[in-house]
């Protein structure tokens, strides 16, 4: 995770920025600063992994406008906001437009990297999911349309007889299509198909 993974940090006080990645190199962890908003954006491409560490006020875009920003136009990268004490009420806005922890100055250097840690694993969870969500929707691409019809009602539980009376054709032809959608989904067995059928479903909102 740490050795794929980057913790960008994005402050516009220098010695902060050494500061953090000091105490974040210390850990093994990788690590990118960026004196601006406007500097991060540019060096950074969407997909990267890692998660983001900005403070909540600098010159030019703010570290919620920057978390606006990621939001709007749909990175994952997970948000942490560094505070100061006056500037808590805006953290709590942040959290809840997303961001996954915010840490008041002056802040601990266990607590900080624990929320690091943290982002860290949840962004690999998130990878790891869209990865294979990605995967089961190829798979779903390969199917015929005919394929898709016999998977939808197996899956709803009909016999071959069943669905071969409902498409007008014999439960040989059925079994054919089924062994095909069991060979293109790589499920190993029926209860596989079904929990396949219902992540699919709820990524189509169904």
């Amino acid at each position: 995770m740490t050795t794929a993974s980057t913790v960008f940090v994005v402050d516009d006080d220098q010695a902060m920025r050494t500061s953090l990645q000091w105490l974040i190199e210390s850990t093994g962890m990788r690590v990118l600063t960026f004196e601006s908003a406007d500097a991060f954006l540019a060096g950074y491409y969407p997909g990267r992994a890692g998660c983001l560490l900005v403070d909540v006020r600098m010159p030019g875009m703010s570290g919620l406008e920057l978390q606006a920003y990621l939001t709007r136009e749909g990175y994952r990268l997970p948000v942490i906001i560094i505070t100061g004490h006056g500037d808590v009420a805006m953290a709590v806005k942040a959290m809840k437009a997303g961001a996954m922890d915010f840490i008041e100055k002056p802040f601990h250097d266990e607590d900080l990297l624990r929320s690091i840690r943290r982002a860290l694993e949840y962004d690999q969870r998130q990878r790891v999911g869209q990865a294979a969500r990605e995967d089961l929707q190829a798979r779903l691409a390969d199917l015929t349309p005919r394929e898709h019809e016999v998977m939808g009602m197996v899956t709803d539980g009909k016999s071959n007889r069943e669905i071969a009376a409902a498409l007008g054709v014999t439960p040989k032809t059925v079994e054919a299509h089924r062994a095909r959608v069991m060979e293109k989904m790589r499920a190993e067995s029926l209860a596989e198909l079904v929990r396949m059928a219902l992540i699919a479903g709820r990524e189509e909102g169904v």
